[in-house]
């Protein structure tokens, strides 16, 4: 593994067949430079079975920098999605992800790439996702897999799987935000003209008779919008509801409807983002960093920063901070 002065070493696993977008995606995200904006370097390199140019969609091609036996020394392995999700990924690939596995080496896969995974034997009694139109298609292929479509992507024993496209970007600022902090996802976000995350699962994007006209969609933002700006205060869906003039019950579904959750988790999910960005960049004390992202006590941030971000608040401060202050000290109960 890579010290912490050394540059994450990010693995792009191809082979025929992989999608042009999905390399775009994992080149855009790890192989630009933007240590010029605080973002720390990474050491992305291209992996084959062979060095000679493979052909891409559209009359592209990718040239392999490294063979598969760079996969021993890489931080992060990820796979593309597929062209064709049911072409057969090469023997090589699938030996060489079995044994990064075995290593603990996190592997991340995109889109389609839930097939080569599967393929490899590595999702077998694990949950994962992928495209929603490929979901029934891997069910079918992979019954030993638990095929979800609730989530943009997942985390199972070391493995991510995402959903399709979009949600391949959304997994990889998130790989960057879990290693480097949120700031450094949301720098890149922005590189990208694209959101630091997204909230909510796919099921907001899977195909439906089309509605009436949603004359609430701008009455939702409008209410988004309130409670971003007014983050330190309780809020509860009926009080969202009212601001919204609708009924709780209408409010409620209208609001899962467009963003694929409920208000509450969103607004957990906002408070999260909030405290993140201020362990970031202040010295403020948890008390108060808990009380300005509505958390109401240290207690709550520290149980929600447990559910969603395995780790705690004073732990994630240390790790992400950009000039760590001195550890905090309890002069509750000061030694005799």
């Amino acid at each position: 593994m890579a010290s912490s002065h050394d540059p994450t070493r990010i693995a792009l696993v191809s082979f025929p067949g992989v999608r042009a977008f999905d390399v775009s995606v994992i080149t855009e995200v790890w192989g630009v430079d933007r240590t010029d904006r605080g973002v720390p370097p990474f050491d992305l390199r291209r992996t084959a079975a062979e060095p000679t140019p493979i052909a891409l969609r559209g009359g592209l091609s990718l040239t392999p920098d490294r063979t598969l036996a760079w996969l021993a020394r890489a931080d992060l392995i990820v796979v593309p999605g597929l062209d064709d999700h049911l072409m057969p990924a090469p023997a090589p690939v699938l030996e060489a992800l079995r044994r990064a596995h075995a290593r603990a080496t996190p592997i991340a896969s995109l889109c389609g790439g839930a097939f080569t995974l599967a393929q490899a034997g590595l999702l077998d009694g694990r949950r994962a996702v992928t495209h929603w139109r490929l979901t029934d298609h891997l069910r079918a292929g992979y019954p030993q897999v638990k095929v979800t479509q609730d989530a943009l992507f997942l985390h199972d024993d070391n493995i991510w799987t995402s959903a399709g496209t979009a949600a391949g970007i959304d997994l990889c600022l998130h790989l960057v935000r879990i290693t480097h902090g949120a700031e450094v996802a949301a720098t890149v976000a922005r590189s990208m003209v694209t959101a630091p995350f997204r909230t909510g699962t796919q099921a907001q994007f899977i195909e439906h008779p089309v509605p009436r006209a949603d004359r609430d969609a701008d009455t939702l933002a409008a209410v988004r919008s309130f409670a971003l700006a007014h983050l330190a205060e309780p809020h509860t869906v009926a009080g969202l509801a009212a601001h919204a003039g609708m009924s709780p019950r209408s409010f409620a579904r209208h609001f899962q409807a467009t963003t694929g959750t409920t208000p509450l988790r969103w607004l957990i999910t906002q408070r999260i983002a909030a405290a993140q960005k201020l362990l970031e960049r202040t010295d403020l004390p948890l008390p108060e960093v808990a009380r300005r992202t509505g958390f109401g006590s240290e207690i709550t941030m520290r149980q929600h920063f447990a559910t969603h971000l395995s780790t705690s608040p004073r732990d994630y401060r240390l790790a992400f901070h950009k000039d760590p202050a001195p550890p905090e000290v309890d002069t509750a109960c000061p030694d005799p």
